[in-house]
């Protein structure tokens, strides 16, 4: 992307309202903002560009009711990112907003390793007057997925669309279902997961549920029942990384296909039910997760849409092959 439109820092002020028990500054900014991450708000900290009752405070501070916040959003810099002809399916747009349905194995941002072919370079060449969020010009890309994940994702168009789509995000007013596979049973038809996030004590590169990590909960319900395995439908309450995978994990049930959190079809099984499961994990090509639902009210004019992208062709040949030999279990 060559050029940029001229913008000055946006400038916030906040008073400080009821709070629900003692937090740190960055993290009350981040729950605040929609903008901000908690690595974000931190950075501003450590920048200078937060100000609390007239002085540059500490990240680790704790604000108190009546207190008053001012902090600088920097205006958006080029990113100096090409566009590129990456094909990518649109499954709606209009001047404020794009859904996408985005494919298994495209990476979402830049990032070691990944410095082409993503999904914000194909974006770059699909779509025009992309927001700016976060101190970088790139396209508003309002919640993740994770490269192997397949499914829908909201795409803002403009800066004040994604402030909208953001606080609705941060609202749990955005709804989002996914179709996923787990080895195993559950115990129920239905089992709500409440666990803390956070990054892995002893694998940074992993999450996992962590007494200090942030709150996390997912609603899974059980849409069939196979020789060794269930396709759940999961509901986002909140939206941390990797929420789902470690949810299932936590519970012994992990993704089907998912060589990061445990997903060996081996696990707990003997008999005819390992071969099966052996035989379905030869026939799912990555982990078996897809954003097959996503609903949200329109940010200018506040009708509610609906979309839903049916399991791709690798995952639902696996779902018909598990589903057939399951059919006299």
């Amino acid at each position: 992307m060559t050029g940029s439109k001229a913008s000055v820092p946006t400038r916030l002020r906040l008073v400080v309202g009821e709070l629900p028990g003692p937090v740190r500054l960055d993290v009350y900014l981040a729950d605040r903002v929609p903008e901000l991450s908690r690595s974000r708000a931190a950075s501003l900290l450590e920048e200078g560009r937060v100000v609390l009752n007239g002085r540059v405070p500490r990240k680790s501070e704790r604000p108190a009711v009546g207190d008053v916040i001012e902090v600088e959003l920097p205006a958006p810099e080029p990113i100096g990112l090409e566009a590129e002809p990456i094909p990518l399916e649109i499954v709606y747009q209009d001047r404020d907003l794009a859904v996408v349905d985005k494919p298994a194995g495209l990476v979402v941002h830049p990032a070691p390793g990944h410095y082409t072919g993503t999904l914000v370079h194909a974006l770059l060449h699909h779509l025009t007057d992309l927001s700016g969020i976060g101190g970088e010009l790139r396209p508003g890309i309002v919640h993740r997925l994770d490269r192997d994940t397949s499914g829908l994702l909201l795409v803002a168009k403009n800066d004040e669309a994604h402030r909208r789509l953001s606080v609705a995000l941060k609202r749990r007013e955005i709804d989002r279902r996914y179709l996923v596979a787990c080895w195993g049973h559950l115990k129920g038809d239905e089992e709500v997961v409440s666990a803390p996030i956070g990054r892995s004590p002893t694998d940074r590169k992993k999450m996992a549920v962590v007494a200090d990590g942030r709150p996390a909960r997912t609603h899974f319900k059980r849409l069939e029942r196979w020789v060794g395995a269930d396709l759940l439908s999961a509901k986002l309450e909140t939206g941390r990384t990797h929420q789902i995978r470690v949810h299932l994990m936590s519970i012994g049930h992990p993704v089907v296909g998912d060589e990061v959190y445990g997903g060996g079809a081996s696990r707990g099984m003997s008999g005819v039910v390992r071969g099966w499961a052996r035989e379905f994990e030869r026939r799912v090509p990555r982990q078996f997760l897809h954003a097959a639902e996503l609903g949200f009210r329109h940010p200018r004019s506040g009708e509610w849409m609906q979309f839903e992208s049916p399991l791709p062709p690798d995952l639902s040949a696996a779902a018909e092959w598990a589903r057939s030999t399951s059919a006299a279990s």
